[in-house]
């Protein structure tokens, strides 16, 4: 999986569109790419705090799954 792309994806707030690549690369269910995407957002919050542009509270708050 290109975890560049998806990272970047996830640090513009681009969240379906992550959601997709990680689903296409992973070939995986809609329910593992969530599982997976909260990992990878979780660890760039520990890894990369000053490249969010929206607290953690705030961030995918208009988006349902």
């Amino acid at each position: 999986m290109n975890e560049t792309s998806v990272d970047e994806l996830i640090l513009a707030e681009k969240i379906l569109p992550a959601l997709q690549s990680i689903q296409d690369e992973l070939g995986c269910s809609l329910s593992e790419a969530i599982a997976e995407f909260s990992l990878r957002y979780n660890r760039l919050r520990i890894d990369r705090p000053d490249d969010f542009t929206l607290p953690h509270g705030e961030y995918g708050r208009n988006v349902y799954t």
